[in-house]
């Protein structure tokens, strides 16, 4: 696997066209990391760290409406390992007109533009979440 963030971003987003519950993802402490960041900006519902054998997985609960409707509509990779893209912290773009989500990986870790503005300090742009 050459990206495992998008494959990550992917099953996340596959999880949400589906209607899953929940969404397994290999475990690694930077995905942890966005998925804690997730969690912290109510993205999704629940995180867990699940451990069998010597394989550790993520187990991302996801997050819906009181109509069943998906509160995520979109994500989408920006930074690649092809292109990084980086950001002063304020050249950070705002996402649907501040109503979605950057999460930044800065120099004292992952976060949301949103804190990420309040320490000012930028850094490599994750995702965009709306």
């Amino acid at each position: 696997m050459t990206d495992p963030v998008s494959d990550m971003l992917t099953r996340i987003r596959n999880g949400y066209s589906a209607r899953k519950a929940e969404v397994v993802v290999p475990y690694s402490k930077f995905k942890h990391s966005l998925a804690s960041a997730l969690l912290e900006s109510g993205w999704i519902k629940n995180l867990q760290v699940k451990t069998e054998g010597s394989f550790k997985s993520l187990l991302i609960a996801l997050k819906y409406d009181e109509q069943g409707e998906p509160i995520l509509s979109g994500i989408s990779r920006v930074s690649r390992p092809g292109q990084r893209i980086y950001r002063k912290n304020s050249d950070l773009p705002k996402v649907m007109g501040g109503l979605g989500t950057v999460i930044v990986s800065t120099s004292k870790g992952i976060m949301t533009d949103a804190t990420a503005r309040k320490q000012k300090i930028g850094g490599e742009i994750i995702c965009q979440i709306w």
